[in-house]
């Protein structure tokens, strides 16, 4: 049997299918049941957070268990397998073991070096060893990456190279302003009771808030944690629980939003925060157009284009018609000048003129007479300007010239208001509606700004040092794998040994049934002695050689050299294995 590990994660694919591929506690349960059920796993352990998914298996064919695994993947996760499959990743073996000691040690984290991964991992052997999808392979893989994880925490500096999710959220939201500074005094609302909103809760407790207010579906869960921030020593905030159906209200009352939840829908719809904040405003005033984008608000709001498009049709920029409009003009450009509405002053119009000609033409426009009549301009229609665009470039390449558009001035946007309503969105798939980052005084960060943001994050000095560490343990547990792998056939070999043994000396006494007690005995001793001599140094270098890379082979041929039954060896292995996992069989 070999490792395997199917899964996808923020490193493979973008936020939106991480979202939807995203798994419920039920959806966990029945994956596990259903990939021992399989018939290429016998062990499996899903590790679920909120930027990955991954499927661990104890397989007995590598093509057959990552079609397996990655089919029952798609199927929970409701995310077709063609849609899934290019974002999948797949490791064996050793690779599967350094990939789950390199996440428990956080350097595949989306912030490097965070420890909440660590009671993540054990949150994942927990819920197999309760369902029995956990053997002796994934018992000893999980433990050991805890321990692998733990020991990097704490002979290296990992912690100085990132944070918690929860504090790098908390950073992005700071806009990189001191947290403690930043939250000192505001009045936060944590929506949901589970491990990241804990973290989120106490965090901000420790950063100084003034109150926290927790809202969960289940209000025993959120009174829990309420009382338990409210006992801290060492903070001092108001904390109090609420029921879901408050969390309207709690919102108009916040300064800071976290929320980590596992519903499958949105918690939090735009149309709930924006009415949050008019409940904010003292005198209900509350411009709904100021939180929506250009092409949301009506046409009449629409600012004019920039550029050419300023003049009406059949005229020039300087409102001139019909022949007073090319007396003294440099440019000869009739077709251009038919096509409706088409204003010279565009930067697409003089785009490769010659620079005597541009700066003649300039001269003409500032000196033309202006326009005959008072008039509002007209804006052109976009459409048609493309068009009148169109029969330039067409001109221009009749008479040699290759017209090249100029960088466009960079329009200057009107600064937005200074947030009031800080959101911070740690679920997946997410809580907030990402509409809400539209809403005028309101800052949303959620898993895909945080994943962008730390893409640039600098990586400390320490990270090498954890890379050996996870090198050195994965060198280790293979040897220790595959040399426990040879063992039911050590044990099967000296157990054939003792058989041996002991029909000899029942022979013995069927020819000797004179012989006293004291020399059955010096006899018997005499020849287990001479056994154990003869089988010690095959056996110890068998195992020694089973420890090296490649050693699988030993075990098959120490079967063939002794002729050992291949099922007493099965035995051996289920026995010591029904032993392990009875010993593991409580929390890591």
């Amino acid at each position: 049997m070999s490792l395997l590990v199917v899964g996808l994660s923020h490193r493979s694919a973008p936020v939106s299918v991480l979202e939807r591929a995203a798994l419920h506690a039920d959806a966990q349960v029945k994956l596990l049941q259903d990939t021992v059920a399989a018939e290429p796993a016998t062990e499996a352990a899903v590790l679920a957070t909120c930027n990955r998914i991954e499927l661990y298996a104890d397989v007995d064919k590598f093509h057959a268990g990552v079609a397996e695994l990655s089919t029952l993947l798609a199927q929970h996760s409701g995310v077709g397998l063609e849609e899934l499959t290019p974002y999948l990743y797949v490791h064996y073996e050793d690779r599967a073991v350094h990939h789950l000691f390199s996440v428990a040690c956080g350097l595949d984290s989306m912030v490097v070096g965070e420890g909440q991964i660590l009671g993540q991992i054990k949150d994942s052997l927990a819920k197999a060893q309760d369902l029995h999808t956990a053997g002796r392979l994934l018992n000893d893989l999980f433990q050991q990456a805890l321990r692998v994880g733990k020991r990097a925490h704490s002979e290296t500096g990992i912690d100085r190279a990132g944070q918690s999710l929860v504090t790098f959220g908390l950073e992005q939201l700071a806009l990189g302003a001191d947290v403690l500074e930043w939250a000192r005094g505001k009045k936060a609302l944590v929506i949901g009771a589970g491990s990241m909103s804990s973290l989120a809760a106490a965090t901000l407790a420790r950063a100084g808030v003034a109150e926290v207010v927790v809202a969960n579906r289940t209000g025993e869960r959120a009174e829990r944690l309420a009382q338990i921030l409210a006992d801290g020593d060492d903070t001092d905030v108001l904390a109090r629980a609420v029921p879901m159906d408050a969390v309207p209200g709690e919102l108009t009352r916040a300064d800071v939003v976290v929320s980590c939840t596992g519903a499958t829908g949105l918690v939090l719809t735009a149309e709930v925060v924006a009415k949050a904040l008019r409940g904010r405003v003292a005198d209900g005033a509350y411009d709904v157009a100021a939180d929506l984008g250009p092409h949301e608000r009506p046409a009449a709001e629409v600012p004019p284009l920039r550029g050419a498009g300023a003049a009406p049709a059949g005229t020039n920029a300087r409102g001139l018609t019909g022949a007073a409009a090319d007396e003294n003009c440099p440019l000869d450009l009739p077709a251009v000048q038919a096509a409706p509405g088409f204003s010279v002053l565009g930067e697409a119009a003089v785009a490769g003129m010659p620079a005597a000609e541009l700066e003649q033409h300039a001269a003409w426009v500032d000196n033309a007479p202006g326009p005959q009549g008072a008039g509002p301009a007209t804006v052109l229609d976009p459409a048609e300007e493309a068009e009148a665009i169109a029969a330039l470039a067409a001109l221009a390449a009749t008479v040699g010239r290759i017209p090249e558009r100029r960088k466009p001035e960079p329009v200057v946007e009107a600064p937005r208001p200074a947030p009031v309503l800080f959101v911070l969105d740690l679920a997946m798939p997410r809580d907030v509606d990402a509409a809400a980052h539209r809403l005028t005084g309101v800052r949303l960060v959620d898993i895909e700004s945080l994943a962008e943001a730390s893409a640039d994050a600098p990586m400390a000095a320490d990270v090498d040092q954890v890379r050996q560490i996870v090198a050195d343990e994965v060198a280790a547990f293979g040897a220790a794998l595959r040399a426990a792998h040879i063992t039911p056939t050590v044990v099967a070999l000296r157990t054939m040994a003792a058989d041996v043994v002991a029909g000899e000396i029942a022979r013995l006494e069927g020819r000797l049934p004179g012989l006293d007690d004291k020399h059955r005995a010096e006899i018997t001793q005499t020849v287990k002695r001479v056994v154990d001599k003869l089988l010690h140094a095959p056996t110890v270098r068998v195992k020694q050689l089973a420890a090296e890379p490649g050693g699988a082979g030993y075990a098959d041929a120490l079967r063939t050299l002794f002729d050992l039954d291949q099922e007493t060896v099965a035995a051996v292995s289920r026995a010591d294995n029904d032993s392990e996992n009875s010993k593991n069989r409580g929390p890591a």
